[in-house]
């Protein structure tokens, strides 16, 4: 009763727009009103996606990140992959990763919602330290890779954990109309660990020519790990916090096992035009493999990859930013803003892949051999490609910036959001897993570009009945069937909330 009542109260001070018109204060006074404030909170969280979750990278001959391990551990996995030896022990590893991956993130929010979004976070940080610890205990007994391999698979577990709690918290603690600034400050913090990272390797690939990774490499970035996991246990506990026009941050009951369980296929029952949304979140992990693997490690020296990398994750964060304003713009309705959005995206995918096309049209995997001499940041043509690359950047900030701002659209119920979170990591590992496949196994360059392009497209198609009948200017209790399921799991109905509304 008291959490319905919040979620409620939350979209009381809400007028026809979905804007909150309540003057914004702090929780609290001074240093506590500043700790508790979402931004602050959301800043923290992006932290701890800075240094413990990203994009896992590389395999032996390219460069790609199939899904969200950490930005900083995206330079650890590209110096690593390229200066040792175990691309056999990181091959095993990533296929037992990717697999527990998606397994485990599809229950995600059901367990985020048992334990609370603070002690799952910390269980999701858990992985990526063993995960580091693990690479350091090759380079130091070559014969340890089954601990390689058992680390990828827990970590696998514990990343769908994370990634549950992340995107509850993120889409949860600001008011409807501070979503898409929220997301893309989360965005904008977490992005600035692939700027490190390429700056670091930018760095290394200009001037050293050692092929080993010493032992002081892995621990610097197992200290980062470990710094990340401490982050969780300084944050505070979501039922404590309070958004900016003072309406609490309703907490999840911490139900049985079994209702929690029952409480995803309520999510899906009452929400089934969530579907509509699995190809765009499919696509989400799936065009980085063409840009990574077969636009830039295909194409570009290393050096020429180096800087590619650095400007794409600036163009990253410009691009949360940019698509984050559109989507918190306060003259114009949410649904309009919805669709403005829908718009910026389409537009986007064709922008880059009509111009990616004359690109890939002049190359193929025979044409260009690993050993084959590739373009250098001197040679005629590179700025076109790096600003193409550029483009790719901002694409892939945006699509992901938005695709969560819809599902904050869809509900302010942090329950419901990490079920929403907990399938968005899921389908999008298994899209990880299916492409990186399918450029493991040589399909060619052109069939991987046009497979992104198709699937860009009809992942928005598919969305846009979605928006069109299920996004409103304001999210009601009735919207919110989580937060109207009593302690046994039967939903409450109109009648029954028509109690509730004096709350």
């Amino acid at each position: 009763m008291d959490r319905m009542a919040e979620i409620e109260k939350s979209s009381a001070s809400k007028g026809a727009d979905g804007q909150s018109h309540a003057p914004e204060r702090p929780t609290a006074l001074g240093l506590k009103g500043i700790y508790y404030h979402p931004v602050t909170q959301v800043s923290m969280l992006g932290v701890v996606c800075f240094t413990c979750s990203g994009e896992h990278t590389r395999n032996a001959h390219s460069l790609y990140s199939y899904h969200h391990f950490c930005r900083l551990v995206q330079c650890f996995e590209w110096i690593r992959r390229r200066r040792t030896s175990h691309s056999t022990t990181s091959a095993n590893a990533n296929a037992a990763l990717y697999a527990m991956f998606a397994f485990s993130a599809f229950f995600a929010g059901t367990i985020n919602n048992k334990l609370g979004s603070r002690l799952t976070l910390l269980l999701g940080c858990t992985g990526y330290s063993l995960y580091m610890g693990s690479y350091l205990a090759v380079n130091i007994h070559p014969s340890a890779g089954g601990f390689v391999i058992a680390a990828g698979a827990i970590l696998g577990i514990s990343a769908g954990l994370l990634w549950a709690a992340q995107g509850s918290l993120i889409l949860a603690y600001p008011t409807e109309g501070q979503k898409g600034r929220l997301i893309s400050i989360f965005f904008a913090i977490f992005n600035l660990g692939g700027v490190v990272g390429a700056s670091v390797s930018l760095g290394q690939n200009f001037h050293s020519t050692s092929n080993s990774v010493g032992n002081g490499t892995y621990i610097c970035f197992l200290v980062l790990t470990l710094i990340g996991l401490a982050i969780p246990l300084l944050m505070v506990d979501p039922q404590k916090m309070i958004r900016t026009d003072g309406t609490k941050v309703a907490a999840p009951r911490h139900l049985s096992w079994k209702i929690e369980l029952y409480g995803l296929w309520v999510t899906l029952r009452t929400d089934p035009m969530i579907v509509l949304l699995f190809p765009m979140f499919l696509a989400s992990n799936w065009f980085p493999t063409w840009q990574y693997n077969d636009y830039n490690g295909a194409i570009f020296n290393i050096q020429a990859r180096s800087l590619n990398n650095l400007v794409y994750w600036i163009a990253q964060i410009a691009g949360s930013i940019m698509i984050g304003t559109l989507l918190d713009h306060k003259n114009i309705r949410r649904r309009a803003r919805a669709f403005s959005g829908w718009v910026v995206l389409l537009g986007m995918v064709f922008i880059v892949h009509t111009w990616g096309y004359f690109y890939q049209r002049q190359y193929t995997r025979e044409s260009i051999p690993p050993d084959a001499q590739k373009m250098d940041i001197h040679d005629p043509g590179y700025v076109g490609r790096i600003w193409l690359y550029i483009f790719c950047g901002l694409l892939g900030a945006m699509w992901q910036t938005t695709v969560f701002w819809i599902m904050g659209a869809m509900s302010n119920d942090p329950a419901k959001l990490a079920h929403f979170s907990g399938l968005y990591t899921s389908i999008q590992s298994a899209g990880a897993a299916g492409v990186w496949r399918a450029d493991a196994v040589k399909l060619p360059y052109m069939n991987v570009f046009l497979s992104t392009w198709i699937l860009l497209v009809a992942g928005l198609l598919l969305a846009f009945p979605m928006l069109y009948f299920r996004v409103k200017n304001h999210t009601g209790i009735m919207d919110e069937a989580l937060a109207r399921m009593d302690d046994t799991g039967n939903v409450r109905s109109q009648k029954l909330n028509d109690a509730f509304s004096g709350f």
